[in-house]
């Protein structure tokens, strides 16, 4: 015999009745209703109602503030600007007021040209050239071993060695070397030792002459006899800076 169905008594408390929403919701548009389904939006019923933006002053959009005073901006970036506010406001002394009289920009170009022809031989060359130098010296000199090529001097040790023993012929100093403590006292010495010098604008267009990112000075030892022009220069160069600039050196500005 089959076992009897029997009735399960209802469960106490309140009955949990389970709701399709997806039929309600087709429900609801065959019908043409309006609710959250219908509309895409939530009903004014919800427990979070949207709440539209008041675009005021105090409101949800505060007004843009520049907030320029407010970043932290790199060191370097706070050096400048706190050196450019003491020399505007302080009395600069004549040694660090010299470096703001430079060279005008033709002469520049034209000095910067020169020195772009007495650039340092690069390794290859130079290996090339002693090699030759070698080969030359095994042969019983026979084949004239090539010489040293007329280059620019760099580093600032070795630029006061060549001014202290007279060797170098002109000089050029970077007028924006920091600290400026490094090259302050070159003009004087190049003065004392009857050296020809100048300053002119951009360390880094010095260090590219050299093959280096910035350089504070360089010096011509020798320039070639067949530079018409470098007597002239030289001597411009001596009375511009060495003889005649002396007025800034007193002034205090």
């Amino acid at each position: 015999m089959a076992p009897k169905k029997t009735k399960k008594a209802p469960a106490k408390g309140f009955d949990i009745k389970k709701v399709d929403s997806t039929k309600s919701a087709d429900a609801l548009k065959k019908k043409g209703g309006k609710g959250a389904a219908a509309t895409g939006k939530p009903s004014s019923s919800a427990l979070f109602a949207p709440r539209p933006r008041i675009a005021g002053i105090g409101q949800d959009l505060p007004p843009k503030r520049e907030l320029n005073r407010y970043v932290r901006w790199p060191k370097y970036i706070r050096l400048q600007r706190q050196r450019r506010i003491l020399y505007k406001r302080l009395k600069v002394p004549p040694s660090i007021n010299q470096f703001t009289q430079t060279l005008d920009r033709n002469t520049a170009a034209q000095l910067l040209r020169l020195g772009e022809k007495y650039a340092p031989e690069t390794k290859a060359a130079k290996r090339e050239r002693l090699l030759a130098a070698a080969k030359a010296k095994v042969e019983g000199g026979k084949a004239d071993a090539p010489k040293k090529p007329y280059t620019l001097k760099y580093g600032l040790n070795h630029i006061t060695a060549l001014v202290e023993q007279k060797k170098a012929s002109l000089v050029i100093i970077a007028h924006d070397v920091d600290p400026i403590e490094l090259v302050v006292w070159l003009p004087a010495l190049c003065r004392k030792m009857g050296v020809p010098y100048c300053i002119i604008k951009g360390k880094s267009r010095l260090g590219k002459l050299v093959g280096k990112k910035t350089a504070t000075a360089v010096a011509f030892t020798t320039i070639a006899p067949a530079v018409c022009y470098k007597s002239r220069m030289r001597l411009c160069f001596r009375l511009s800076f060495n003889t005649l600039f002396k007025g800034p050196l007193i002034l205090w500005l």
